[in-house]
């Protein structure tokens, strides 16, 4: 806040309350004039003023220095060979200005910019044939840089010599320069004819003719053969040869560049001109049927069944192929001359899905589930391969699983539609050559191509493509595939290795030994299960090692050995004093092979002690469970009853919720708490004063009853 002393208000800073003129009034002149008064003058350099030839040799000398002292400093910077050379022309001392040249390019002779400025030299000078040896240097060291040759070939004209100039455009055309240099080729040889025909008589394009057709040649794309065809018409005057190259350029180019809009609108307008209306309608109709187009604007960028997909500008052209047709029917013809052919409206919906988000793959499955509904099975190969062409922009796995089911939907189709398995095979490398492996990798593309290999008999393949999935991927599916498949053939020596290497990549993969032991189990190897259990549970880490111990432990059962059996459970004991185990441990004594119903009753007994010197409820609780199913099962009456005096009792109780973090209070909750008969203190002295709260609750909800009885009675009386 500050105070305007002139309107005494208060105003706040970067705000404007007080809009009355100001008292003084500076004018935009007079802040232009302060400036420019205020200016500092520019300080202009010396002028030298000479004399006589050694004040100017001095001068030569001074100014060379400085020149030679820049090009030390700066050896590699052009502008600085290039003024020094350009101070010796201005001296007229040619011969040193070329030898400032000839050092420069000794610097960097890949200059192009410094040869042609060489050359200039030159020719400013008139040196041509100095200029013509500069100029035949450079594009002999540069070849591809065009406007050296551009130069050189603008020098010969320029000197009236046409063989020399034309001769260098050979040389030029040898290296297969782009159509600017072709065009320039051609364009010379229509001075030249133009020249020689004189005024008033037609020009021989024969030449020029001859460099057309051998750019089309030389680059056969619908581009260049339009450009002859408009200069045949408009230039050499040749109609037959204009109609036989817009028939050539849809006969002969593929067929990506022959259904182009523009080809067929270039040459029906070139028949039209020529007053041929019924070949020019044969063109559109030909062009509506080829390129599918239709009265509806949303129809006209519908592409043809297996063409690829079109470009923003193909569509504007073919827009505007249909309306010059309709220009042309209305000008020429009638509305039944104009063939409708109109896509389904889901095709049409799909295309401009896809054309808009070339990344939605959902709209590609759908799309490509239509065609192998409907469509030929060229438009669905072409469909699924305009597909995998949008591969993501972005190296992340979560981009990519979409994507990869392209690819097994491409597969699954040629092997079961069409039967192609060589085919599927190939679709399936295709996709393994496009992942980046280095970031990740899908184990089920490497399993899909190895069932590929095997659906072909080719088991070799398959191992090699497993071998190197391995190698590659290493993930565990590709590893139990792999196993699943030789443990098929028999191969029991080959599962073996598989498994070895499975290990050492994953130690710590208990379903991996556990797998392993079975199969060694399966084939009658018995101490190999019992030496792969012990190194499975002998290892450091495993991921869940309660699965190894018990499928160890089932083994020893099934076997007989009850020794072992029991052995394992009292190691295991030792690491984990999980209630699980303990009951399990006192069910197997409960077994045929166990020592019998008082050692079952033994272990419960000291699980149960175990527990509750830990203190944990809970685990109590369902060692109880278990132990009165088993005395239930297997005990008698006195058994159930000394488990069932052992049951707690269930209170509900109330705690205050407090955050981790902050230590705040979140308010209070429920919770279950179990009260066991056998604790001692005061636990058991607040259970039996709950029980008396219950037992006098109860009474108070019979006293009402009775004395509502009594009223009764009352009343009747």
């Amino acid at each position: 806040m500050y105070l305007c002393k002139q309107h005494n208000v208060k105003i706040k800073s970067g705000t404007s309350k007080n809009r009355a003129p100001a008292p003084i009034q500076i004018s935009a002149e007079q802040i232009i004039r302060e400036a420019a008064d205020r200016q500092e003058p520019h300080i202009l350099d010396p002028v030298t003023k000479i004399h006589d030839a050694e004040e100017y040799q001095s001068y030569l000398s001074s100014r060379r220095k400085h020149f030679e002292d820049n090009i030390r400093y700066r050896r590699e910077h052009i502008g600085n060979w290039v003024k020094y050379a350009r101070f010796e022309e201005d001296n007229k001392e040619y011969e040193r200005a070329r030898s400032v040249f000839e050092r420069s390019l000794e610097v960097d002779h890949r200059s192009a910019e410094l040869w042609l400025r060489y050359a200039e030299f030159e020719m400013r000078n008139e040196f041509v044939n100095r200029a013509r040896n500069i100029l035949d240097r450079a594009v002999q060291i540069l070849p591809r840089v065009d406007f050296l040759w551009y130069k050189y070939v603008y020098m010969e004209e320029m000197v009236g010599d046409a063989d020399k100039c034309r001769e260098v455009f050979e040389r030029w055309m040898a290296w297969c320069p782009d159509e600017g240099a072709w065009l320039s080729y051609a364009r010379f040889e229509v001075r030249c004819a133009r020249a020689v025909s004189g005024d008033g008589q037609v020009a021989n394009m024969v030449k020029a003719t001859d460099v057309m057709k051998r750019y089309v040649n030389e680059y056969p794309c619908a581009k260049s053969f339009l450009k002859l065809a408009k200069w045949a018409e408009h230039e050499a005057r040749d109609i037959d040869l204009a109609r036989s190259v817009y028939e050539s350029c849809l006969n002969e180019l593929e067929p990506e560049e022959a259904r182009q809009a523009r080809v067929f609108k270039q040459f029906a307008a070139f028949e039209e001109r020529q007053g041929e209306y019924e070949r020019a309608r044969v063109i559109y109709q030909h062009a509506i049927k080829f390129l599918k187009l239709g009265e509806k604007q949303q129809e006209k960028d519908e592409e043809m069944e297996g063409e690829e997909e079109v470009s923003e500008h193909e569509r504007y052209r073919r827009d505007e192929l249909y309306k010059s047709y309709v220009a042309f029917e209305k000008k020429h013809g009638h509305k039944d001359g104009i063939e409708n052919v109109i896509l389904t409206k889901q095709r049409t919906e799909y295309n401009n899905r896809v054309s808009k988000d070339p990344l939605e793959y959902d709209a590609w499955f759908e799309y490509a589930k239509l065609e192998e509904d409907h469509g030929e099975p060229s438009a669905v190969r072409e469909v699924y391969e305009r597909a995998v062409a949008n591969i993501p922009p972005s190296q992340e796995k979560q981009y990519w699983k979409r994507y990869i089911y392209l690819y097994i939907y491409y597969a699954v189709y040629e092997e079961l539609i069409m039967g192609d398995l060589d085919r599927a095979s190939k679709i399936y490398d295709l996709c393994l050559s496009i992942i980046p492996h280095k970031k990740f990798s899908f184990a089920k593309i490497w399993v899909y191509a190895a069932k590929v290999h095997v659906r072909r008999k080719d088991l070799d393949a398959a191992r090699k493509l497993l071998g190197r999935a391995i190698g590659v991927c290493g993930k565990e599916k590709i590893f139990t595939e792999y196993i699943s498949l030789e443990l098929a053939l028999g191969e029991i020596d080959r599962c073996r290795k598989l498994y070895n290497k499975y290990l050492q990549v994953m130690p710590h993969n208990c379903k991996a030994w556990g797998r392993y032991a079975e199969l060694e189990r399966s084939v009658g190897e018995t101490e190999r299960c019992r030496a792969l259990y012990e190194l499975a549970i002998s290892q450091p880490a495993l991921d869940m090692p309660e699965l190894l111990w018990k499928g160890y432990i089932d083994f020893e059962i099934e076997e007989g050995e009850s020794e072992k059996a029991r052995a394992l459970y009292e190691r295991l004991l030792e690491r984990t004093g999980h209630v699980k185990v303990w009951i399990s441990f006192a069910q197997f004594e409960g077994t045929e092979i166990g020592k019998g119903l008082e050692e079952s009753r033994r272990i419960f007994q000291e699980a149960y002690d175990r527990l509750k010197n830990e203190g944990l409820k809970e685990e109590r609780v369902l060692l109880l469970d278990a132990w009165r199913v088993f005395e239930k099962t297997k005990g008698d009456s006195q058994g159930v009853a000394s488990v069932e005096a052992k049951m707690p009792r269930r209170i509900k109780k109330k705690r205050m919720r407090v955050d981790d973090e902050t230590k705040a209070e979140l308010g209070w909750e429920e919770y279950f708490d179990y009260h066991f008969p056998d604790d001692e203190g005061a636990t058991s002295s607040n259970l039996k004063i709950l029980e008396m709260a219950a037992k006098w609750k109860q009474l108070q909800a019979q006293r009402p009853d009775s004395d509502d009885d009594d009223d009764s009675d009352l009343e009747s009386d």
